[in-house]
């Protein structure tokens, strides 16, 4: 095999869950080949090096291997590997998460009482 899909690719890599959900994710461009932007049957070759916008945040990776079936998690990560600086920057931005976290109201410790109930709903302008 020396080229497959990118959509089956992102989907066997387990980037997306479902492999509409790699296809859609082509099409709106959260998903870069070489620099460009991608359409779904964009054949993908080893050595290239592809950036993903999911909700687990930017991936840069260069792709290792091919596959167009989805096998166990061990298997999928042996498809790719993140770049150093990829890998840095969301392990920054989970951090940076974290942190603001602290500037909320922290979450309270118990569901309200019947008595704070009425005063909320009271301080909301009900009766």
């Amino acid at each position: 095999m020396t080229s497959v899909r990118i959509d089956i690719w992102l989907w066997t890599a387990r980037f997306f869950k479902v492999r509409g959900l790699a296809k859609k994710a082509c099409e709106l461009n959260r998903v870069q080949c070489n620099g460009q932007a991608v359409k779904p049957a964009r054949e993908v070759r080893v050595g290239d090096m592809l950036r993903i916008t999911n909700d687990g945040g930017e991936f840069e990776v260069e792709v290792l291997a091919l596959s167009d079936t989805r096998g166990p998690a061990p298997v999928a990560q042996a498809l790719y590997r993140e770049t150093e600086a990829s890998r840095q920057a969301r392990q920054k931005a989970a951090e940076d998460r974290k942190l603001m976290r602290h500037f909320f109201e922290p979450a309270p410790a118990a569901r309200p009482s019947k008595r704070d109930r009425r005063r909320i709903i009271q301080f909301r302008g009900g009766k």
